[in-house]
This record gives structure tokens, sequence and C-alpha cells, in this order.
């Protein structure tokens, strides 16, 4: 299946794919890690084997995000993982960027997954789908609808009728550690290391995440449905 929008230089899109048939590809907090670890490391030409690198005794997931890349392959400005599906915001640097970061990661997660839970066959959906951000109230939109996405988990109604109790709902987002969400609040973990925040727009970067302006453009008519159904 070929794509119906080309993915081009020096711009911004909001990239996402869930799992075939809808299926979890996330169980347990080791494979949110596994996935996150291979957001930074695959983000390089150079070719990288998980496997050998934690074979040795004192390495682990962490000692991941310490390693030294080659050129990155894209820009990461946010992402967010959930049980089925994930969301990255991304930044095509040069021709076929993101498409060559895509196959690495989702080939090394796939694999990782498959060999796991003894399964065979494909993990998400081909190909993953694109979207192209190219105006600030749609880059704001995603940015802040990419991040209230774990709201789901404990509300699942909030897309259909709004966010109930927001403190709760942030509360929540301050705590989960499988999105971007906490890097932009100030966190300073190792796992921040996957974010390139100087091609983040300042109007981003000065921007508290919303959620009352969020929950209006999400229930809104005009917002992109295409988003809306992960």
């Amino acid at each position: 299946m070929y794509r119906k929008t080309p993915l081009a230089e020096r711009e911004y899109y909001h990239i996402y794919s869930r799992g075939v048939e809808k299926r979890k590809v996330f169980m347990n907090s080791k494979d949110y890690q596994r996935f996150m670890a291979l957001l930074y490391i695959m983000n390089q030409n150079e070719p990288f084997k998980m496997e050998n690198f934690l074979r040795d005794k004192q390495n682990n997931l962490k000692n991941i995000f310490n390693q030294k890349r080659e050129k990155t392959l894209v820009s990461i400005l946010a992402y967010c993982l959930m049980p089925n599906h994930f969301h990255l915001i991304l930044y095509e640097h040069t021709e076929g960027g993101i498409s060559k970061f895509m196959g690495k990661l989702l080939t090394a997660y796939s694999m990782y997954f498959n060999t796991k839970y003894e399964r065979s066959g494909p993990l998400f959906m081909h190909p993953f789908r694109s979207e192209h951000i190219n105006n600030e109230s749609q880059y704001m939109y995603i940015f802040s609808y990419l991040h209230l996405n774990p709201t789901s988990i404990f509300d699942k109604k909030w897309k259909e009728n709004g966010i109930k109790d927001i403190e709760a709902a942030e509360e929540f987002l301050n705590n989960y550690q499988y999105s971007s969400f906490i890097d932009f609040s100030g966190s300073n973990r190792l796992e921040s290391a996957i974010l390139d925040l100087s091609l983040v727009p300042k109007y981003i970067q000065r921007m508290k995440i919303d959620f009352q302006t969020c929950e209006k453009m999400c229930l809104s008519e005009d917002s992109p449905r295409s988003t809306r159904r992960y």
C-alpha cells in the first residue's frame, strides 16, 4: 500500500499506528520501556543490535539513553504510547528520514514482541499513518490531543463527553511514564534524550497544556476525525 501524501523535507508530521486487529502492542511496563529505548537508539543511520548491547550484564535499557548516536534520521518532538497504539510528532530532516526511522523502529520492536510472546506475522497496521502539520492551530491541537490521549485509560468516554475531573486527569498524566507530557512539565529524566526540543516551535514551548481548551477542540466538529479515532 502506497502513502497518499508524500513526506517532505523540513516539515512536521503527526505519525501514528495501532496494532493489527486493534490488538495490544504493549503488554506491560517492560514493553513500553523497550519501545521508548528504541525511539532513541534507532534514530540514527548506523545499525544497532539491542540484544548485543543487553548481553553485557552491566547494561540495561536505561543505559541506552547515554549512548552516543550518529546523525539522527528525524527529530522527535513529542510522543505518546498507549496499550494498542502510539502517536509521534516528527520533523523530516532529509528525504526518506521518517520512513527509514519508522522502518527501523517498528521492525526492531515487532521482532522483540514476537519473540517474547511467541507469535508471528505483522504487529502494526501497514503503512503507518501520517498527517502533515502545516499551521499553528493544527500543531497546538495535535500536541494537546497527543498528550491528553492517556486520559482514556481511566475515562474511556472523555473524547465524547469531555474531561469530567480535570485535576485527576492532570495528576494521572503527571505520573504516566510513557509519553513526553512529563518532559514538557519540567522532568529531567533520562528518557528526555528522546526529544529534540530545539525544533519545537516557540508557541508550543510557551504553551501550558490547557485541558479545557483541548477538551473543546476535541469535541468540536472541526477537529481532525482521523486523529480522534486513535
